[in-house]
């Protein structure tokens, strides 16, 4: 485009110089456009190849202080954290270290409390650099299916108990003649209440680890937060009681059909009428269609009960579970055309388990209170020169419907 500009300005001149005169008021106005134009090119091209440059530089310089590695998978506000990371270490300080920046992602998991790592340099080494915060929610997604499955994640900059509208019974009309009277209908309001449970663990790490460059430190932590935190949280989010935490997807959820005598440890047999796939189409059937329809209506259970699904054929003979799944998703496969997602705080196949979820899981929320908050002591392991990372987390969760949106298998009691 430049040379296009150049040529267009001397074929001008060119054409004036050929007829001995001085270029006309039109040619002059012409031949500066094509030269204004020509500049400007020239000074983008110049732009262009400077920051080429100047990335290049970066780039090497990168690899000269990283032993040849750079951050390749890292954003400037990755970089920036991690410098930030380990200055405090360097530093001593003392003042909480937050990771503020929003994701989209989240998850959750298993056992709740305080849990302990020592971390130094013999425990590996030249790990391939990742993003913190991205992979810290994607930890606490893999840990738990519920977030995965599509649960409704909101998040809230305080901890004060949340109360959350909603109708238990809607408003109903009726045929009315000409002339009578319009019966009052009013619906039923109820609410649920999300406060914010706090979730913790420690991880120790030596000053000669945080001070090696080499390792993925960042990314270690981000793993061992988000499955700490996210198994913490995750059990509670299937079976939580309510009381003293989260009240889970399966406390909240309502009976939608009880295997007949023979199923207490499985689903019967797959030649009998009203046991095998009967009772998971039967389950599925129990849900009103706006649920059982939802873009978000999913199954839950534990790995083992996929196992017995798994071998499940319809009144055709094909098998009503399906290995294919879309990639990221998160699920294990589908049932009856919807995805299944396995989780092991689900209950196991047994007399009276509820040991099967379907229903449409994003009217369970999630609640978050602010950022996940990493905070250090230099003094609690000061014999063995680790410095102490706190992590900490504020969730709850509560199913908002509780009108019928996700329903549970019964085993038998025999």
């Amino acid at each position: 485009m430049k040379r296009d500009a150049c040529d267009a300005a001397e074929e001008i001149l060119t054409k004036a110089k050929a007829a001995n005169r001085s270029l006309t008021t039109a040619e002059e106005r012409s031949f500066d456009a094509h030269m204004a134009d020509a500049k400007d090119l020239a000074n983008r091209i110049d732009e262009l190849e400077s920051g080429e440059r100047s990335a290049l530089a970066a780039d090497a310089s990168l690899r000269q202080l990283h032993g040849g590695n750079t951050y390749r998978s890292l954003s400037r506000t990755d970089i920036e954290i991690d410098e930030k990371f380990r200055q405090t270490i360097a530093q001593r300080s003392l003042a909480p270290f937050e990771i503020t920046q929003r994701s989209d992602e989240m998850r959750s998991g298993f056992r709740p409390g305080i849990e302990g790592r020592a971390l130094a340099t013999t425990s590996g080494g030249g790990l391939v650099a990742t993003s913190f915060w991205s992979q810290l929610q994607r930890h606490l997604v893999a840990s738990s299916s519920i977030l995965a499955a599509g649960a409704t994640v909101i998040q809230t900059p305080t901890g004060e108990p949340l109360k959350v509208p909603k109708t238990t019974a809607f408003s109903t009309a009726s045929l009315i003649a000409e002339g009578a009277t319009i019966p009052t209908s009013d619906p039923t309001l109820g609410s649920a209440q999300l406060d914010a449970y706090k979730y913790g663990f420690l991880v120790q790490v030596s000053y000669e680890l945080a001070a090696d460059a080499n390792f993925d430190l960042l990314g270690f932590l981000a793993e061992q937060s988000g499955l700490a935190i996210g198994n913490a949280f995750g059990a509670h989010a299937i079976s939580g009681t309510g009381t003293g935490q989260p009240n889970g997807i399966l406390t909240g959820a309502t009976l939608g059909v009880t295997g007949p005598t023979g199923t207490a440890t499985s689903l019967g047999s797959q030649t009998t009428v009203g046991q095998g796939a009967d009772l998971l189409i039967d389950l599925q059937g129990s849900l009103a269609g706006p649920y059982a329809r939802s873009e978000s209506a999913a199954w839950l259970m534990r790995q083992s009960t996929l196992q017995i699904v798994k071998k499940l054929r319809d009144s055709t003979g094909r098998y009503i579970f399906s290995a294919d799944i879309v990639p990221g998703s998160g699920s294990a496969g589908t049932i009856l055309g919807r995805p299944v997602f396995v989780d092991e705080a689900m209950p196991a196949a047994g007399a009276n388990a509820k040991s099967i979820l379907y229903g449409d899981i994003s009217k369970y929320w999630v609640r978050q209170v602010g950022a996940i908050r990493f905070e250090r002591s230099d003094e609690f392991a000061f014999d063995r020169d680790l410095v102490t990372f706190r992590g900490l987390a504020r969730l709850d969760g509560d199913l908002i419907d509780t009108t019928g949106a996700i329903k549970w298998f019964a085993h038998s009691a025999t």
